[in-house]
């Protein structure tokens, strides 16, 4: 009988997409689905996707992302990242099924001044915050075995994110005005599906672990502001010539947005380190990646 996979929802996401690439690499059997045969919107397609699968894990990649559409549309925002991941933990608890649930940075409000452990309060600026805030608690009131993930500024050689737009951009005009003071960390979605991958080889290997629940920080080391991002992002383009505009920095206040965001979300990742014996790399090595891939997918006819 051969083994039973993973599940990865969100399979269209860019961690969707890089856990569904690289499993094979860390031994797992997966399958990744996405609407419409996974969709927190139909809930009925939530029982019916783990009922075909039969997994021996869920890696919940789904999710509303959209920072600033969240704030005229936080119904839709809500059953994403609340009512969705509620069901599917529910339904995991029922079959027995260990979840791991990807959330975010932007549950808290960035005003701490330094890295932020698990057990900070959260305080989240805006609805999607809110929203992953609340799906963080549902999960837990569920009573599943499940680990929540927060990550931070997520980019990938794939997909819609801050790497592909400031390149985008270089190539276009010639000068970015960039907001210097939100400070972060840029994760590699490879970085994090291969940390999310060894988590789940581990739990697989060893069985469900009390220690294994609850909230981790998991993102790249180092740390930067949007505009110090923008600045690596071109430079290295810029070696494989790519146009390299003005990188102008701003305050926030001169880039308003829809959505409120944290000055400074840094996290905390010492949890997931002494837990899991887990380090991504830095945000500088995983940029120094991902920018070439982005450039020859985009020579790629």
């Amino acid at each position: 009988m051969p083994p039973r996979p993973i599940l990865i929802t969100g399979a269209s996401g860019q961690l969707g997409h890089a856990l569904a690439a690289r499993a094979p690499a860390a031994g797992l059997p997966a399958r990744a689905i996405g609407r419409p045969g996974f969709d927190f919107d139909a809930p009925e397609t939530i029982a019916r996707a783990l009922a075909a699968a039969d997994p021996a894990l869920v890696v919940n990649a789904a999710a509303w992302t959209a920072v600033d559409a969240a704030e005229t549309s936080a119904d839709a925002a809500f059953r994403a990242n609340r009512d969705g991941p509620a069901t599917l933990a529910t339904l995991c608890r029922s079959r027995g099924i260990p979840l791991i649930h990807v959330s975010t940075d932007y549950v808290f409000d960035g005003t701490k001044g330094a890295p932020y452990t698990e057990t900070d309060p959260i305080a989240p600026l805006g609805v999607y915050g809110h929203s992953k805030a609340a799906g963080e608690e549902a999960i837990l009131a569920a009573g599943a075995d499940a680990i929540i993930l927060r990550t931070a500024w997520v980019f990938s050689a794939t997909g819609k994110n801050f790497a592909r737009t400031m390149i985008a951009a270089a190539r276009r005009l010639p000068a970015l005005r960039v907001v210097a003071d939100q400070r972060g960390t840029p994760t590699a979605a490879e970085d994090l599906a291969d940390a999310i991958l060894a988590i789940a080889v581990r739990i697989l290997a060893e069985g469900w672990q009390p220690g294994f629940a609850g909230i981790f920080h998991a993102t790249s080391a180092g740390d930067t502001s949007w505009h110090g991002f923008a600045t690596e992002i071109l430079a290295l383009a810029a070696r494989h010539g790519t146009p390299h505009p003005d990188i102008i920095p701003i305050a926030t206040a001169d880039w308003p947005t829809p959505a409120r965001r944290p000055a400074d979300s840094r996290l905390d990742t010492t949890k997931l380190s002494q837990t899991f014996a887990l380090a991504l790399p830095h945000w500088k090595d995983a940029t120094a990646r991902i920018v070439p891939a982005i450039l020859a997918q985009d020579e790629t006819p």
